[in-house]
């Protein structure tokens, strides 16, 4: 049981972090769609910059500026020129995974993509609480990233609800016009909360490819982008009703990976979709209450 319930959160902690990136986004008015996109950049940016350097701090700093220029391109798109959210999210997610794969080709100045082999970021022990029976290994044995986003959930929370530049973000998705006559640009807001989106998602690239797998494989995102978009929604947009979805979603794809190793009498294929349908069936019983910022996906004029 330990075992899975540490499966759980280290296959939730990706999706997390694009959840929290996701909740700027989407708080701001804009469809956090683009959340697969903006990771498998991370995943890339983080894979390159650790491998060429041998510094893994420096592959997360080329996470966030991956992330973050996927951000950039949507928020040019999207808000700065009022095009469709969610086709210009769908368009970010299929040029990532052509240009990251085209890029690992180019790297090797082959037909054949690049092997990129890293060794997978350490556990960090904290002191005294590690050593708690069952709860030590558990919680307090994660690597760095793990406890990153757990501070990420707690400062974000804060981030909306105890600060100006994050009340403003949340009544530009509400109310822009508001936003506007109160003296705020609430163009420049939704286009800073979408990049920083984008670096908080490229972020959770990060985990998969530094902290998880060790290296970057053509499409290694495998759709969590729009998982996490799912939890964000899931969890109301707050942080941690986020993370308390990724963690059911962790769970699920824990649970399929153990049933695998049992050699249950059922197709892999049909087992790796479980995480999958479970969003959808959540998403499907969750639809009628779930309330959507009010001026999300709405243009703004150029002049707010």
């Amino acid at each position: 049981m330990i075992e899975f319930l540490a499966a759980t959160i280290r296959i939730a902690t990706p999706l997390a972090l694009a959840a929290l990136g996701g909740i700027l986004s989407e708080r701001a008015g804009v469809f956090a769609v683009g959340l697969e996109g903006m990771m498998l950049a991370g995943a890339f940016a983080a894979t390159v910059g650790a491998w060429t350097t041998g510094a893994a701090g420096v592959g997360i700093v080329l996470a966030l500026l991956g992330g973050a220029a996927i951000g950039l391109a949507v928020a040019f798109v999207a808000v700065r020129f009022r095009a469709d959210n969610m086709v210009t999210g769908l368009a970010v997610n299929i040029l990532s995974l052509g240009l990251t794969s085209y890029l690992m080709r180019v790297l090797s100045g082959g037909a054949q993509p690049v092997s990129m082999h890293l060794s997978p970021l350490a556990p960090w022990p904290i002191p005294i609480l590690s050593d708690i029976p069952a709860l030590g290994p558990l919680l307090f044995a994660h690597p760095p990233l793990t406890y990153l986003t757990v501070l990420g959930c707690l400062g974000l929370t804060l981030f909306l609800g105890r600060t100006q530049i994050g009340l403003t973000l949340r009544a530009t998705g509400e109310n822009p016009e508001a936003v506007f006559a109160a003296g705020a640009n609430p163009l420049m807001m939704r286009m800073l909360a979408v990049i920083a989106c984008g670096a908080i998602a490229g972020l959770g690239g990060a985990v998969l490819s530094l902290q998880q797998v060790g290296t970057f494989t053509d499409g290694m995102t495998s759709g969590r982008g729009y998982l996490a978009l799912a939890a964000l929604i899931v969890g109301r947009w707050t942080p941690w009703g986020a993370a308390a979805a990724c963690l059911v979603f962790g769970a699920a794809e824990a649970f399929e990976l153990r049933l695998q190793g049992f050699g249950a009498p059922v197709s892999s294929y049909v087992i790796q979709m479980a995480p999958y349908l479970i969003a959808l069936a959540v998403l499907a019983g969750m639809g009628r209450s779930s309330k959507l910022p009010a001026a999300i996906g709405q243009a703004l004029q150029r002049d707010h």
